[in-house]
């Protein structure tokens, strides 16, 4: 499997320095690492190259401009919500295996994050004003979800990937036809989520019952509902 140094530096150097932080100090860093996600303009910066950089800056109408502004505008709050979910389920962690891969997955996550905004920046749109919201309640939840158990929290982060692939499939399918640097960057996403979700399954991640997959489905459609237009 090829191994991204830079995602592995960044990854070593949070798993370091966790060791030597005190209760205070980790809630510290959890405070920091909300502001960089929840505030728009962060100071993240991808480990990635962004896939669409190479793409051809096409002419998008008015009105496509604006539908592609409104798309990227609902992932990039998904990321916001990403980040906050694995950040809680760390935070609650019954192992330091759990806790570790969890902020690797972040760790990667963050790529997503940085792409979404440079491009909702070309698209001259804005980022959801409720991001904090967003960031404040998929951490709750994340963290939830790590209290009830590892195989638990893993089988949450298989499904909510597995959802998430949906997601993108459907904005891929309603991206306006000329708009390739979006779709490059999506399409990047949706392949980066399958394969977490994926890694979840193969760690021991417990299917989730019918009940919680579909309160998962009404919480998604809800932030994305609102995302599109706040």
């Amino acid at each position: 499997m090829r191994v991204n140094w830079r995602i592995k530096w960044r990854y070593n150097f949070r798993m370091r320095t966790a060791c030597c932080l005190s209760p205070l100090d980790r809630f510290i860093a959890e405070l920091d690492r909300a502001l960089r996600s929840a505030c728009p303009a962060s100071f993240h910066t991808a480990a990635r190259e962004n896939p669409a950089a190479a793409q051809p800056a096409n002419e998008l109408s008015a009105q496509e401009r604006s539908l592609s502004g409104r798309l990227m505008r609902v992932n990039h709050a998904g990321e916001v919500a990403a980040q906050a979910l694995y950040q809680g389920q760390a935070f609650t962690a019954h192992s330091d295996d759990m806790r570790n891969g969890m902020a690797q997955s972040a760790a990667e996550e963050i790529d997503h994050l940085v792409w979404c905004e440079q491009r909702l920046q070309e698209l001259r749109a804005s980022t959801s004003r409720l991001d904090p919201f967003w960031y404040l309640g998929s951490f709750a939840i994340g963290a939830l979800a790590g209290l009830v158990g590892d195989k638990f929290s893993l089988g949450f982060v298989a499904e909510t990937e597995h959802q998430v692939v949906q997601h993108l499939q459907g904005h891929l399918q309603r991206l306006p036809a000329g708009d390739q640097k979006s779709r490059v960057i999506l399409q990047q996403m949706k392949e980066d989520e399958a394969r977490h979700g994926s890694t979840a399954i193969r760690a021991g991640g417990k299917s989730m019952p019918a009940s919680v997959r579909a309160l998962m489905r009404l919480t998604a459609k809800m932030m994305t509902a609102t995302a599109y237009w706040i």
